[in-house]
């Protein structure tokens, strides 16, 4: 998902939130949606700066690591299919 915005970032309105600043003010300053700044507490509601970094660290890697099982599969079925070929 691209993002305009930083994780600290999200995280900082998300402090404002809690602070007492109304949601509706808080997405026209920020030039978001409701929906959009509602996503944004459900991923990262309860989190710090470091939580937030951590959880993008293991993002990272799940998708380095799907892609690296994709690459072995497919030279699998490669392997399969030049094994069972008849010459």
């Amino acid at each position: 998902m691209k993002c305009r915005f930083s994780d600290e970032q999200i995280i900082g309105m998300i402090k404002e939130y809690e602070a007492g600043v109304k949601a509706q003010e808080l997405c026209r300053k920020c030039g978001i949606s409701d929906a959009t700044f509602y996503k944004y507490t459900a991923k990262f509601g309860r989190m710090n700066v470091s939580d937030a970094k951590k959880l993008r660290a293991l993002e990272d890697e799940n998708n380095r690591l799907k892609r690296t099982l994709a690459d072995a599969m497919l030279h699998n079925a490669a392997l399969k299919d030049l094994a069972t070929k008849s010459y």
